[in-house]
């Protein structure tokens, strides 16, 4: 269940949100393996950032996933990612980082879909 949060300083309407949205959901399932329906993205626009002490277009992200993260998924990401919010919301890849946390070791942390918890599911999930 990839989660990838964006936040921009760089106001954002429907239209490029819904571009924004599209484009990074099949970059996620793509990079990392999972299937798009398993993906969600959330884009925060219009949010106070400073970034190397300027209010420039900047951007900040967190994606959350069960597995599938490791140094050469992540470069791939940040890369990609990076791009996407280049080319919608002009924001240079010099004034974007993202942070990774990957919770499949993580004994205490409960996430549950569809009413369910997520351990009940690790076919479903293809996790083993």
């Amino acid at each position: 269940m990839p989660t990838l949060n964006l936040f921009t300083n760089v106001p954002v309407d429907a239209v490029v949100a819904s571009d924004i949205l599209r484009d990074a959901t099949k970059a996620v399932a793509k990079i990392i393996g999972k299937p798009e329906s398993y993906v969600m993205i959330l884009i925060n626009g219009g949010v106070p950032i400073a970034f190397a002490g300027t209010e420039e277009p900047a951007a900040y992200g967190e994606l959350i996933s069960i597995g599938g993260l490791g140094p050469s998924v992540n470069g791939k990401l940040s890369s990609t990612i990076a791009e996407i919010l280049e080319t919608k919301l002009s924001v240079d890849s010099a004034r974007f980082y993202i942070k990774f946390y990957d919770v499949q070791e993580r004994k205490y942390l409960q996430i549950f879909f569809m009413g369910s918890n997520i351990k009940h599911l690790k076919s479903f999930l293809h996790l083993g």
